[in-house]
């Protein structure tokens, strides 16, 4: 009887703290919010060392770093015994590739429009997080994507969805539209199902990359992957993928927009981030005349601060370059001076698309010597294709 009388207790005290988390859950804004063990992606570890095995990870070479905390939550932090996810909708009002067919314009990927989602996430977690410790007497963590934790698989496993085809979670309430967060703890809760693949036949999102950065389905090169290049990668972007980015500076919504599910986005929270006005289509124009200090002031509190504006930049000179708009090409002649080595180099390259042959022989004909042997490489390359 005492046993009996203490399983009993365990059971209404988990069952106590878990409904206490979901109210709180609730009152931060998060849309769902559903439990799983430490123990519930025993494939995880595999699969991570198959994608790095074959260089997928591109530069990031963190992900190799963390490889044996990133694949086992018990490696993280031994003491875990239950995992809680989150998620935030932030589904667009408007499919997010109607701007591709504006060359003028620059598109930024939808989750980058508004606050970095970082920051927005992990304040509401700690909120959670410090009530529910309180509450439970237990130790808390919380992490938001920069911790080497595999978000996507525990959302998967503790029911918040499934991981598409473009190996990004899908949900049968919020499409591919939410943001993630989890919160590590110590305190013993009530477990959910996982969820199960619903992608069926379906390939979509497969056929919208512009890069083609799906080997199969299931499995992603990064290095081929815009968003990727956009905001990881640090040099010089593969010349033949630079014609195929468009004007994509920041990101790339392509697989997510074109996955089925997103038409259930709709029922978005009252507390869904709203994207700034001036982050929906800023012109490439503009963008290109952005300093440093302007750089900064400008995406102030927005994720896209965090590449730098060098970085950021180069990206719109390839969308310059795409544009096939000869109005910008004194800018980029401006920006084929710039202190920046990256930003030179795609300032050439950019002037080789929108300048004529006799017109971009002159100009490189008065060019200074040049000491980097990355921008060296450009002026070769452009001048080979005149």
């Amino acid at each position: 009887m005492p046993e009996e009388r203490s399983t009993e207790k365990e059971r209404k005290r988990r069952e106590t703290l878990t409904a206490f988390l979901r109210a709180e859950a609730q009152a931060q804004g998060f849309d769902l919010c559903r439990i799983t063990g430490p123990d519930a992606i025993p494939q995880a570890p595999a699969r991570l060392k198959s994608f790095l095995e074959a260089g997928y990870h591109g530069t990031m070479d963190w992900m190799a770093e963390t490889r044996e905390r990133r694949g086992d939550p018990r490696v993280l932090w031994a003491d875990v015994r239950s995992i809680v996810v989150f998620g935030l909708n932030y589904g667009p009002d408007e499919d997010p590739r109607g701007i591709l067919s504006k060359p003028d314009r620059a598109a930024i990927s939808v989750y980058a429009r508004n606050r970095d989602y970082h920051d927005v996430i992990k304040g509401r977690l700690k909120e959670i997080a410090t009530r529910f410790a309180a509450r439970a007497q237990e130790d808390v963590k919380v992490f938001v994507d920069t911790a080497p934790v595999m978000e996507k698989p525990l959302a998967a496993a503790a029911g918040l969805g499934w991981q598409g085809k473009h190996t990004n979670l899908v949900s049968r309430t919020h499409g591919s539209w939410l943001f993630l967060g989890s919160m590590f703890t110590t305190a013993d809760l009530v477990e959910d199902a996982p969820e199960f693949d619903h992608c069926g036949s379906c390939r979509a999102c497969l056929d919208s990359c512009p890069t083609a950065a799906f080997p199969a389905p299931y499995q992603i090169d990064a290095r081929r992957c815009i968003s990727y290049l956009t905001i990881e990668h640090k040099g010089p972007i593969d010349p033949e993928l630079r014609p195929l980015i468009g004007n994509r500076i920041y990101g790339c919504d392509d697989c997510l927009a074109a996955c089925p599910w997103n038409k259930f986005a709709a029922q978005a929270s009252e507390m869904k981030l709203v994207a700034r006005e001036d982050l929906k289509e800023p012109t490439i124009a503009f963008l290109l005349d952005l300093d440093d200090p302007t750089f900064r002031s400008f995406f102030s509190g927005s994720p896209v601060k965090r590449i730098g504006r060098d970085r950021f930049v180069r990206n719109v000179l390839i969308a310059a370059g795409n544009s096939g708009d000869r109005s910008l090409i004194y800018r980029c002649r401006r920006l084929a001076g710039d202190g920046s080595a990256v930003v030179r180099g795609m300032a050439v390259w950019a002037l080789s698309r929108l300048m004529e042959a006799g017109e971009f022989s002159a100009f490189a004909a008065e060019r200074p010597v040049e000491a980097d042997s990355d921008v060296r490489a450009e002026w070769d390359l452009a001048g080979m294709k005149q």
